[in-house]
């Protein structure tokens, strides 16, 4: 680990963010916001259960940042939330479109009483546009970018890549970058704006490589047949001996002769190894060379070769996994497992995940907005917040 100098903070101290709460993209980006030390407050709604279930100790797109519910549809829980905004740096909502102006909160009315407030909309389809108004989830925003057409085999339905590309790839990361790119140009003009932030917009920037493959005739349009899409006997998983994979990248020349070689065959029997035509049949002929082995045993030999062939691990084997640990990329909370926050930094240091706090003990959290503790009382006992 990089030694850091003493009493280095981390790189996003002191920024004010001030979250609305929801699912997927809108907690993640935030989650990355505040594990590099933005101080956040989360905004939920009031009586909102969970509605996927489970134990909320574990819901770890929330750590780092406390959270208070408010009645935003009485007057004195939006008049609180609009006095939190006026002490904000960043306010992140993932609404529907218009959600937020019924509410009366709003970039025209927040924005203008505040003019260096950042105010970040995370959405599917934007804040404009024929489906704006429309509901989505990740596969919807994957399959109209032109994400999800290529994913999968053949002679089978397009396969969803979880949800990682959509709410964290093409919408959570953006939603960070961005609101780290507007806090960088604050610095110049001195006043806030206003981000549209939609999955569907992130998810084809992530699809760029690929556009100008197509365009350039490295990449054909169908599913298969491509470099990077498992079609490549060099570029796959295979089923060892025991029903566990080992993964394979062996895209440049000499990682596929180490892999071959690992494999007991020859290079030179696999000459023009970019050529499509030739991977089916290769394929085959190594598929059982394979499952000849354990996943065990496939390591103890592709660990003395520098040839890009890794097993496929579950969650928790990766954690444990001696490279991982070596990287401390993983979090141990109470009886939570978590991954660190990313990326490491050379002095700042970055937030430790503690337990995910679901509700702030009070004061707690408010007073440190400048909330005071006979206000809070009196909004506890109007049952305006909770």
């Amino acid at each position: 680990m990089i030694e850091k100098e003493n009493g280095s903070a981390p790189p996003a101290a002191g920024i004010r963010i001030l979250e609305f709460s929801g699912l997927g993209p809108t907690p993640f980006g935030a989650m990355l916001l505040a594990d590099l030390g933005a101080d956040i407050l989360r905004i939920e709604r009031f009586g909102a259960g969970r509605p996927l279930g489970g134990d909320p100790q574990f819901d770890f797109l929330y750590r780092n940042r406390p959270a208070v519910a408010v009645d935003l549809k009485s007057p004195e829980g939006r008049n609180l939330v609009r006095d939190l905004a006026m002490k904000a740096d960043v306010l992140i909502e993932g609404y529907r479109p218009g959600a937020m102006e019924r509410l009366g909160l709003g970039p025209e009315i927040l924005c203008a009483a505040n003019p260096r407030l950042i105010y970040a909309r995370m959405s599917g389809w934007g804040q404009a546009g024929p489906l704006a108004s429309r509901a989505g989830h990740d596969i919807n925003y994957l399959a109209l970018a032109g994400a999800l057409y290529p994913i999968g085999p053949s002679d089978a339905p397009p396969t969803p890549p979880l949800n990682l590309v959509g709410n964290f790839g093409g919408g959570g990361t953006f939603l960070a970058m961005g609101v780290l790119a507007a806090l960088v140009e604050r610095q110049r003009s001195g006043k806030g704006q206003i981000l549209d932030v939609a999955m569907v917009d992130g998810i084809s920037v992530l699809l760029t490589q690929m556009a100008g493959w197509m365009q350039m005739g490295l990449w054909n349009r169908g599913r298969t047949g491509n470099l990077l899409d498992g079609s490549a006997y060099f570029y796959r998983c295979y089923e060892a001996g025991d029903g566990r994979h080992m993964a394979v990248g062996a895209l440049e020349r000499e990682f596929h002769d180490a892999f071959l070689a690992g494999l007991g065959l020859d290079p030179g029997d696999f000459p023009d190894y970019l050529n499509p035509d030739v991977w089916p049949d290769r394929t085959r002929r190594i598929e059982p060379i394979f499952r000849s082995r354990s996943q065990r045993e496939w390591c103890a030999i592709f660990d003395r070769l520098d040839a890009c062939v890794s097993p496929v691990l579950t969650f928790d084997e990766a954690a444990d996994h001696p490279a991982n640990r070596a990287r401390e990329a993983h979090v141990h909370s109470g009886r939570s497992l978590q991954p660190a926050p990313a990326p490491r930094f050379s002095r700042s240091t970055l937030r430790s995940p503690g337990p995910v706090v679901s509700r702030p003990d009070f004061p707690g959290s408010l007073t440190d907005w400048a909330v005071s503790e006979n206000e809070i009382r009196s909004l506890q006992q109007k049952a305006i917040i909770e």
